[in-house]
């Protein structure tokens, strides 16, 4: 076990760099000057000229491209990310800040895909070529095809304004008091629903392909009731390509809550990102986009993990 960790751990060295030397290179490709964002728009002459020289040698700016990047990664190994060129502020306080945020709405989401797509895959599948099941097929299709912020959207302006169930944006704390959990319902929503729609159509398959298996026409031979053969039997076998899934979709959970937290105003790295991205402000992007990938490597990590839970057959070698 722990050679198996190390080893993962050390592979997840080189995706990290390359992750940050993709977006380095690429921010700093891109059309456009970031020091234009913080000069004032009626500075002009000379006064505007030496502003400008002062800014660059101050975020070394002014230095070589290798240069820039060497030094990007030198702070990064020092976990320092350098300031916002928007706000002059330290982005490490303020990533301290919003990661929590972005964790409680991803865990949130996670559970509620898990629970329903799990949920209403086992039942299509025990319900196969029903009435019930085709409905579930075509609202997993539903869930997979529809663009989450259109959802966001659409709940906004049902539950949120029409109805006035709850809040149609915002922040008020962390979930596990009534005011944050109202916040949380409908961007939790908007990000798991993809999520529980693959889960759900996966899931399906999987319990299909283990419920044509020998022995569990053995378990129901023996006179094993229909519940114990389903979730003791087939669900346990049937869950190690749906844990490999799970560990891919709460990574792009993560990723997507770009849009659900710019949607709803949810104060969470995803939208930091998107300030980032719209003002050039090169470092905002770059922490952010490390810790995006940061979360994807955790979570294919834990999966891992979860594997040997799941079937003790499976060894860490």
């Amino acid at each position: 076990m722990q050679a198996f960790i190390v080893k993962r751990l050390l592979l997840a060295i080189p995706t990290l760099l390359a992750v940050m030397t993709i977006v380095f290179f690429s921010m700093h490709l891109a059309p456009g000057d970031p020091v234009d964002q913080m000069i004032p728009p009626d500075m002009e002459g000379s006064a505007r000229e030496d502003m400008v020289e002062r800014i660059r040698a101050q975020y070394g700016l002014d230095k070589p491209l290798h240069l820039q990047f060497l030094s990007y990664i030198s702070r990064i190994a020092r976990l320092d990310f350098g300031n916002s060129l928007r706000t002059r502020r330290a982005i490490a306080p303020d990533l301290r800040r919003r990661i929590p945020n972005t964790l409680q709405l991803g865990a949130m989401a996670t559970l509620i895909a898990v629970c329903l797509g799990v949920t209403f895959g086992i039942i299509s599948a025990v319900r196969r070529d029903t009435l019930l099941d085709n409905a579930t097929m075509v609202g997993a299709l539903f869930g997979v095809s529809m663009p989450s912020f259109f959802f966001g959207y659409m709940m906004m302006l049902i539950f949120g304004l029409y109805l006035r169930w709850l809040p149609p944006s915002g922040f008020e704390g962390h979930i596990f008091q009534w005011a944050g959990f109202r916040y949380a319902i409908m961007p939790a929503l908007t990000l798991g629903t993809a999520s529980t729609a693959v889960l759900a159509r996966f899931t399906r398959s999987s319990m299909l392909d283990v419920i044509s298996q020998d022995y569990i026409r053995t378990a129901r031979s023996k006179g094993l009731g229909e519940r114990i053969v389903i979730l003791r039997h087939a669900l346990r076998n049937a869950l190690i390509p749906v844990i490999t899934l799970l560990g891919i979709q709460f990574g792009a959970m993560l990723s997507g809550s770009v849009i659900t937290e710019t949607v709803f105003s949810w104060p969470g790295v995803g939208r930091f990102l998107i300030q980032g991205i719209t003002t050039r402000d090169f470092p905002v992007v770059q922490g952010t986009t490390l810790i995006i990938a940061l979360g994807f490597v955790i979570a294919n990590f834990l999966t891992d993990l979860a594997y040997g839970f799941i079937d003790p057959r499976i060894r860490y070698d």
